[in-house]
C-alpha cells in the first residue's frame, strides 16, 4: 500500500470521533432551538390542533423517548388523549348505513318532471306545477317545486295576487255566481265582447256567448240560455255577482231573480270586489288570448269552449285541493307514484298551447 493511501486513511480515522462529535452537538443545538421556538408558539397559539398523522408521528416518537422526559417534549396532556379516544369510539359507531335525519330529497325522477313541465308550458309557475303534480301523485309542497327551478336556474313565474272580499266571499262562496265581460281583438283589429259565468263554490266556468255588439237585448237572452243549462243547479244559487255595467238591465235581473237568486251589484270602479270572475278572466288572457291571434267569431267560440271543458276537467286548482271543477273525487292522499313503473303522457290542447298530463295506460 503506497504511504501517502496509508496516511490519508489513517487521517480520516482520526478525524471521524470529532465529525461524529461534531455532529451530536449540531443535533443537540438544533433541538434545544427547536423546542424554544415551540415555546414562544405556544405563548402566541390558545389551541394547537392535531391532525390523525401528526397524532401517529408523536406516538412513534413516543417510543424512543423516555417517559419522564414527555411532558417536556410532547404537548399532549391526559385530557387530551382522553378526547382523541372519545373521537374514536365516536367514529367507529357512527352508523352511517343510517340514513341522516332530517327531510328525504327530492327524487331525480321528480325533478326531471318539474322540468319537464317548465320547458313545455312556460307561463306556468311554482305553484302551477305543484298542483299538476299533485293530481299526478306527487304531493310535494310548492317551495320543493321553488328550490328545483332555482337549482336548474329558471327564474319561477310571479305570483299573482289573490282574491279579496275574502270574509263575504269565503262564507256564501258555494252560493254565488258571478258575471262579467271580457274583450278581445282580432286579426282584423274587430273588437270581440265574450260574456262568462263563474260559479264560486266549484269554481265551474261557464261562456254564455260572444259577440261583437253585446247589447241589452243580447245580454239577456244569454242569461235565459245560462238559466237553462244550469238547469237543476240553479237551486243551489242564492247570489249573482255582476258589476253596474249598462247592458245589465232590470230584465237581465229578473232571469236570476225568477229562481230566487239575489242580485248583488259591485262598488263603482272596484274590480276587486268580483275578484274571483276578475281573476278567470286574467287567466284567460294569460293562458290564451295573449297567446293566440283569434280570426272572427267563430274562432273566438271554438278556441273559449275548448279551453273551458280544460278548466273544467283538467286544470287543478288550489281553493279545490288541486281539483277540477267538474271532478267529485276525494282530494288525493299524500302518496307518491313511482315514475319508473307509470309513465307520463302529454295530451296537447289547442294545438299544443296547453298540455294535460296523464298516467300511461
Amino acid at each position: 500500500m503506497p504511504l501517502s493511501i496509508f496516511t490519508a486513511l489513517v487521517r480520516n480515522l482520526i478525524t471521524l470521533p470529532a465529525a461524529v462529535l461534531r455532529s451530536r452537538v449540531a443535533k443537540d443545538a438544533e433541538v434545544l432551538a427547536l423546542r424554544h421556538e415551540n415555546a414562544v408558539l405556544r405563548r402566541q397559539i390558545a389551541r394547537v390542533r392535531y391532525e390523525p398523522a401528526d397524532r401517529i408521528w408523536f406516538a412513534m416518537l413516543s417510543r424512543l423517548v423516555p417517559r419522564e422526559r414527555w411532558r417536556q417534549v410532547f404537548a399532549v396532556t391526559p385530557t387530551t388523549l382522553l378526547a382523541w379516544h372519545r373521537q374514536l369510539v365516536a367514529r367507529k359507531w357512527t352508523y352511517p348505513q343510517h340514513r341522516c335525519p332530517g327531510r328525504p330529497s327530492t327524487a331525480p325522477t321528480v325533478k326531471q318532471l318539474i322540468l319537464r313541465l317548465v320547458k313545455e308550458n312556460h307561463t306556468w309557475g311554482h305553484r302551477r306545477i305543484q298542483g299538476e303534480l299533485a293530481r299526478l301523485g306527487y304531493p310535494i309542497a310548492p317551495s320543493t317545486v321553488w328550490k328545483a327551478l332555482h337549482a336548474a336556474g329558471i327564474d319561477p313565474a310571479p305570483r299573482r295576487s289573490g282574491a279579496t272580499w275574502r270574509p263575504f266571499l269565503t262564507t256564501q262562496a258555494h252560493g254565488i255566481l258571478a258575471a262579467d265581460f271580457l274583450h278581445l281583438d282580432t286579426v282584423a283589429l274587430k273588437r270581440l265582447y265574450a260574456l262568462v259565468f263563474i260559479e264560486h263554490g266549484t269554481r265551474r266556468l261557464h261562456l254564455a256567448g260572444v259577440t261583437a255588439h253585446p247589447t241589452a237585448q243580447w245580454t239577456v237572452q244569454q242569461a235565459r240560455n245560462l238559466a237553462m243549462a244550469l238547469d237543476r243547479r240553479m237551486d243551489s244559487l242564492r247570489f249573482l255577482l255582476r258589476d253596474r255595467d249598462s247592458k245589465y238591465t232590470s230584465s237581465f235581473d229578473a232571469v236570476f231573480e225568477a229562481d230566487d237568486v239575489e242580485i248583488l251589484l259591485s262598488p263603482p270602479r272596484a274590480p276587486r270586489a268580483n275578484a274571483i270572475c276578475e281573476r278567470v278572466v286574467g287567466t284567460l288572457r294569460r293562458e290564451i288570448l295573449d297567446r293566440m291571434l283569434i280570426y272572427n267569431e267563430a274562432h273566438a267560440v271554438a278556441v273559449l269552449t275548448e279551453y273551458i271543458r280544460h278548466y273544467n276537467g283538467h286544470r287543478p286548482h288550489q281553493s279545490r285541493q288541486q281539483l277540477p271543477p267538474d271532478s267529485n273525487e276525494p282530494p288525493a292522499l299524500a302518496t307518491v307514484t313511482d315514475l319508473r313503473a307509470h309513465g307520463i303522457r302529454r295530451q296537447p290542447v289547442l294545438g299544443g298551447l296547453l298540455n294535460e298530463y296523464r298516467h300511461a295506460a
